[in-house]
């Protein structure tokens, strides 16, 4: 996600929040002809599931007397990856001037979700009527684009021969930064640290959204001011200067820009008045701070397996008491964390066949405990057609294999591992690995575990965990990194966060959503981080 940082003595000020709307475009090809004397004049409706009920969001214009329309309106909409948004995209024949849709000749309609046209950029679709069949040989084509200015400039600054402002030593510098605001007022962007004694400054450099600086305009014009700090509040006005961001882009490193820093009121007084002092741009670097939907929009596809715990201490699956057990709504605990991540994460998979692989049981024929099997018993081909069946192939195991033990993650994180490695070979962002472990219990093979995902941490790759049951699950929040970073067994630290834990029984008496939202919501940020770390850039991305 693209994120601004939270505000802090010398950083950008304004909240922090996730720049993500997406932008739809439609065309209409071959579209029912509906008027008799002409030919029809479309327009689309575009509808979003909430509470399961759809709520029209917006509308199109109207092509008039076409067929196949490319409609100039643009549907933008709030994408949020931890839920599935479910769209329907309706098209009608206007007929008369009314609003109500039910005056309308009904064309047909697509519906999906919005992972299913951000996973695809473009997609094109047939239309279906009210009773399923196809709309004639009408067809919809919907693509995506991320809706946000991911540029970042870097810039690095310093001052020479400032004015002295305090009476027993020199002065004690900051710049501050102004954009024009909507109401013709200068807005702080951004301050930066304070350089104590001295007329030559030198600041550490910094880095801002474009937006944040001068709304991504690089003509418009900024200010910046100099000031001597005191620590009462009360900072003395040094200088000042206007720019734009293009001007400052003609700093190299090899040619620093340099611009004058005038005290208005000293420059009104004093004839032979000069400058109070000169800012220096060492640099200034715009480059692309790429989110979670740039690498999905690019191509990245995301690799989902599951892992599902065998071990004794669930229970006889034929007792209501197991974990294992499902109930007469053909559910359990198993099977709605399942559900709950899958049905996000398939949306971002293209072929949609995702390895299911089970530990701590006893196998059929000779009954050997097995700590990474496939659930289909199909070793060279664990693969289930999404996420339905893995849900087949679960139910379909439980009366075949015994419940046995101990509980060890590390086989099957290091299984996925050894894909995620062989997709570091390409050198591109194009796969990236999650893998869900759902579990009742303690590790048995802790240091094993914590070696195992401190080297998957290198990859591009998740674990999220899920607890089911009443255990403790306090080890669980141990390889969960969030309070203080994960170290093997060896010493070797993490290089980065890659567990997410959630214990189900918090999530027992909420709607299922919520689950996934609690789940899911490091993912697209542990995705981007992986790949900024390795110099990645979105397949297909534009420079700065």
């Amino acid at each position: 996600m693209a994120y601004t940082m939270t505000p802090s003595p010398a950083g950008p000020i304004g909240s922090q929040y996730c720049v993500c709307k997406v932008e739809l475009s439609i065309c209409g090809q071959n579209l029912l002809d509906r008027d008799v004397t002409s030919k029809s004049d479309p327009f689309c409706v575009l509808f979003m599931e909430v509470n399961g009920k759809w709520v029209e969001l917006d509308r199109t214009e109207t092509a008039v007397n076409n067929l196949n329309p490319a409609f100039a309106k643009k549907f933008i909409i709030d994408y949020h990856f931890e839920e599935v948004q479910k769209l329907k995209f309706a098209l009608f024949d206007q007929d008369k001037s009314s609003t109500q849709l039910y005056e309308h000749d009904f064309l047909g309609e697509f519906s999906c979700t919005l992972g299913t046209i951000v996973s695809s950029k473009k997609i094109t679709r047939t239309l279906l009527l009210g009773n399923g069949k196809p709309a004639g040989k009408g067809m919809i084509t919907i693509a995506a684009q991320e809706l946000s200015d991911n540029r970042v400039i870097t810039l690095s600054m310093a001052g020479r021969k400032l004015d002295k402002k305090d009476l027993f030593g020199k002065s004690d510098p900051f710049l501050e930064f102004y954009k024009p605001g909507d109401d013709g007022k200068w807005m702080l962007v951004h301050r930066t640290e304070v350089i104590k004694y001295t007329l030559d400054p030198v600041w550490k450099p910094f880095t801002v959204p474009l937006v944040s600086l001068c709304d991504g305009d690089m003509e418009k014009l900024i200010k910046v001011v100099c000031y001597d700090y005191d620590s009462d509040g009360g900072h003395d006005f040094i200088g000042e200067f206007q720019t734009s961001v293009a001007r400052l882009c003609e700093a190299q490193d090899a040619s620093p820009l340099e611009l004058e820093c005038i005290n208005p009121k000293k420059q009104k007084k004093k004839k032979n008045y000069k400058n109070s002092g000169i800012i220096i741009v060492k640099s200034c670097k715009i480059t692309r701070d790429f989110s979670f939907l740039d690498y999905i929009l690019g191509g990245c596809q995301l690799m989902f397996t599951v892992g599902i715990d065998f071990t004794a201490s669930n229970g006889n699956p034929q007792e209501p008491s197991s974990l294992h057990y499902i109930n007469p709504l053909g559910t359990n605990e198993y099977l709605s964390a399942i559900w709950a991540v899958g049905q996000i994460i398939q949306d971002y998979d293209s072929d949609k066949m995702f390895p299911a692989l089970g530990f701590g049981a006893q196998l059929p024929p000779d009954w050997k405990v097995s700590h990474e099997f496939a659930i289909n018993f199909n070793p060279r081909n664990p693969f289930c057609s999404g996420v339905e069946g893995i849900v087949q192939a679960y139910s379909a195991c439980l009366p075949h294999i015994r419940f046995y033990g101990p509980t060890n993650f590390s086989p099957i994180i290091n299984h996925v591992a050894r894909f995620a490695a062989q997709a570091t070979q390409q050198e591109t962002a194009s796969q990236y690995f999650i893998l869900l472990i759902i579990t009742d219990g303690v590790i048995s093979d802790m240091d094993e575990t914590r070696h195992a995902v401190v080297q998957a941490s290198k990859l591009p790759m998740s674990i999220i965990i899920v607890g089911v049951g009443n255990a403790d699950f306090a080890a669980m929040e141990f390889l969960d990194g969030d309070s203080r970073v994960l170290h093997s067994y060896t010493g070797e630290e993490a290089v980065r966060d890659i567990v997410q834990f959630v214990p189900f029984r918090n999530f027992r008496n909420v709607p299922k959503e919520t689950l996934a939202k609690a789940v899911l919501a490091e993912l697209p940020q542990q995705v981007v981080q992986y790949f900024k770390h390795q110099n990645l850039p979105p397949i297909n991305s534009e420079p700065a």
